[in-house]
């Protein structure tokens, strides 16, 4: 059987598609939009703008302003991006996943209950990053979720706890605080986990970060922002366990030699964010690891190539750099696409990259110094026998220590023994943490150990959806 893709307003065929309408993907795509290319990007959101700027053409006033100048930013690029669909220069495809790339020109698109086979000359992918997992003992309690997606509920349905605990590190956590503090959420507490580091590294890191030193600015006014509202603050927290019977009630922690236990509705925990490179391994592009971020990383060059000559990759699923640093990326790939597709001269391109590459640079600086500061403790990268690590097939990280001294040399062939990463998110959840269980166990890099294997469908497919495809060559 198959499906008409007219029928959904799909074509066949396309020069670029891009998958992500986020900072990045837009970017990308009104860069293309201007040189007669055939453009499609398709996202999993109902609206364009990614995570950063979710919901950001239909949240209410109010709520903008509370969230801030950096959400409200998003408002410009979104409706220039709407403004190109409306006026047919870019195809738009929300709510639609893209589950397989081959060989870097066919692609398996599921929309409305259907699956499309297309094909295209250049994709991009433009997938953003995740939370990175942070297990404690109690983390599965209902109650218990990530900061981000906490934020996400917030813009996307106003929705927020009535009293909460923040507990871990990174930026996004104080952004949160600042956020929640605004709106009049009770925060009780902020538990920072954050591992300390030398005084005349991290000296030497903030020099190089005052280049964007905006961005040390705006972090410092949210933290005395955040202290002055009367949230208490505990420092250098170690060994957290959250409390419940049926939900979450309370966590206990101690902080600089003290015990303490708080009360709360909701606990939200975050220690920063890591790439989501599923998709992009599952289409054969080279990664590496990054010690300094801690996570894996796309082995891509300054103009977003990947390993895979056909493939773009973009935003921070590239690495890590923030809203402004994406969509700056986003028009210098596209400058580059539309060379390759020979719309502009090798000249046009290196003079109309030039001030995106240089303004990226720039804001690409302060990026050390955050990693510095707010570098995982290596006891929430490797926690205790009991924890739960596999949400889905809930495997401990005592199994995953166990099946490594018997014998299993990385993620893959302990999956075989554990069903670890074999649950609904396809590893996307405890892959990070398994690697690092592992990598401790053999006395070995996270590099050395290696992680799950990628391989499509990349999103959960039914047959039904498969059976209306016409004929695919997987490799």
């Amino acid at each position: 059987m198959s499906i008409d893709l007219s029928d959904m307003g799909i074509k066949a065929y396309y020069d670029v598609v891009v998958i992500g309408a986020g900072p990045a993907g837009m970017s990308v795509a009104i860069s293309l939009a201007e040189y007669d290319l055939s453009v499609a990007v398709f996202d999993e959101c109902p609206q364009p703008g990614g995570q950063i700027y979710r919901n950001i053409g239909t949240t209410p006033s109010k709520l903008v302003r509370l969230l801030g100048r950096d959400y409200s930013a998003g408002k410009k690029i979104v409706s220039t991006f709407t403004n190109a669909v409306d006026r047919g220069d870019i195809e738009y495809h929300s709510q639609s996943k893209v589950w397989y790339i081959n060989g870097g020109n066919q692609l398996g698109v599921l929309k409305s209950g259907s699956s499309y086979q297309l094909h295209v000359a250049k994709v991009v992918i433009a997938t953003g990053c995740q939370e990175r997992p942070m297990p404690i003992p109690g983390w599965t309690l209902p109650g218990v979720m990530g900061a981000g997606a906490a934020q996400i509920m917030l813009k996307s349905a106003s929705m927020s706890p009535k009293s909460t605990v923040l507990a871990g590190s990174g930026p996004l956590l104080w952004l949160l605080a600042y956020q929640y503090c605004r709106a009049g959420v009770k925060v009780e507490a902020m538990i920072d986990t954050t591992a300390s580091s030398a005084w005349w590294l991290k000296a030497l890191y903030l020099a190089r970060a005052l280049v964007a030193g905006e961005y040390l600015f705006k972090g410092l006014y949210m933290m005395i922002y955040v202290r002055l509202s009367g949230v208490r603050i505990y420092r250098s927290s170690r060994d957290l366990k959250a409390f419940g019977e049926n939900k979450f009630e309370s966590i206990s922690f101690q902080s600089e030699g003290e015990e303490h236990h708080i009360q709360a509705d909701t606990l939200l925990l975050h220690q920063g964010v890591i790439l989501g490179l599923h998709i992009v391994e599952a289409a054969g592009c080279r990664i590496q690891w990054d010690k300094g971020n801690q996570c894996w990383v796309p082995a891509v060059d300054q103009w977003g190539k990947s390993s895979q000559n056909q493939i773009s990759i973009v935003g921070d699923v590239s690495g890590i750099g923030g809203a402004k640093s994406a969509r700056l990326s986003g028009k210098i790939v596209g400058l580059r696409l539309a060379r390759e597709l020979r719309k502009i001269s090798s000249v046009e391109l290196g003079r109309l990259s030039l001030p995106s590459r240089l303004s990226r640079w720039r804001h690409k600086m302060v990026r050390p110094f955050l990693n510095l500061n707010f570098r995982v403790t290596e006891s929430y990268l490797n926690p205790a026998d009991d924890v739960i690590v596999c949400r889905c097939e809930e495997v401990t990280a005592g199994t995953i220590r166990q099946v490594t001294r018997q014998g299993c040399m990385g993620p893959n062939q302990a999956k075989s023994f554990t069903r670890c990463g074999m649950g609904p998110c396809q590893g996307r959840m405890c892959s990070n943490t398994v690697e690092q269980i592992m990598a401790h166990e053999l006395d070995r890099s996270v590099a050395n150990v290696g992680r799950y294997r990628a391989r499509p469908p990349v999103r959960p497919i039914t047959l039904g959806e498969l059976a209306t495809t016409d004929a695919i060559n997987i490799d």
